[in-house]
């Protein structure tokens, strides 16, 4: 944009330019003819149209931002489906899982990770939901969480496959690695109330915030769920931090010990 004198002038603009050059008070507006308006802003526009339009080079890609949907909501629960859920034994639960279409998760996956351990376990460790390598594998905690929580589990005394099941709240993978949706973990709901039925834990393990809201019904920091024995169907619940927060915050890792420590008390005195 031109600032020279013979521009500003043919703006009408020097007098002010001029007197506060000078540390003059700028002068008071003067009320223009209605011809003499007219004329400035033809003048204006004049200007504005010669000014060169900015482009984006050549070989910068344009970047246009991707439209917001609202999350789709949970498909109505089929009465006749819930009874099936309700009365199946661990084939028939498994072979409902594998063809669920109870939310939109269902079209992008590639596995539903239904869960993995003894059908008796004791314990039930509860996660959030699968990520790429467990929708590749149809196993939850097959990534570096789960390297982590089996580290976890063998200081413990504990093993998958032995002493433990491992499940997630919601059974298929959300897409860019985002947190289930609450209407995503109702949908999946009857599916985890029916593995717990059958495995019959003796406690559960909550990790992190999703697993903590479907089993515990509470939103309160983890600070506040924490060293404390909450319930599920009877079921004594112990409230810690998913492994995958874990690796992002290594110090939180004693905290996650002692939580294991508090549900490993807590079980010996139900035994």
């Amino acid at each position: 944009m031109r600032l020279d004198k013979d521009y500003l002038m043919e703006m009408e603009l020097w007098p002010h330019f001029e007197m506060r050059g000078l540390g003059q008070a700028a002068p008071a507006p003067v009320e223009l003819p209605i011809a003499t308006q007219a004329e400035r802003v033809a003048r204006v526009a004049r200007v504005t149209a010669a000014a060169p339009a900015q482009s984006v080079p050549r070989n910068q890609p344009i970047r246009v931002a991707a439209p917001i949907r609202p999350p789709a909501s949970p498909r109505p629960a089929d009465p006749a489906l819930l009874a099936r859920i309700a009365g199946a034994d661990w084939n028939a639960l498994q072979q409902i899982a594998s063809g669920c279409q109870a939310c939109a998760l269902c079209g992008e996956r590639k596995n539903v990770v239904f869960g993995v351990g003894p059908q008796a376990a004791h314990w039930l460790f509860i996660g959030e939901s699968p990520g790429a390598e467990e929708d590749q594998s149809g196993e939850p905690f097959v990534g570096q969480a789960g390297k982590l929580l089996d580290a976890m589990l063998g200081a413990a005394g504990l093993a998958r496959g032995r002493e433990v099941y491992l499940a997630n709240v919601v059974k298929c993978r959300p897409p860019g690695r985002r947190t289930p949706l609450p209407e995503e973990a109702l949908a999946c709901a009857p599916l985890l109330d029916r593995q717990i039925d059958l495995i019959q834990p003796k406690i559960i393990v909550a990790l992190g915030k999703t697993a903590i809201a479907r089993l515990i019904g509470s939103d309160a920091p983890m600070v506040a769920l924490r060293g404390r024995v909450h319930q599920y169907r009877d079921i004594p619940v112990i409230a810690t931090y998913h492994p995958a927060y874990l690796l992002r915050n290594l110090p939180e890792k004693l905290k996650a010990w002692e939580d294991l420590q508090l549900a490993k008390s807590t079980l010996a005195g139900l035994l």
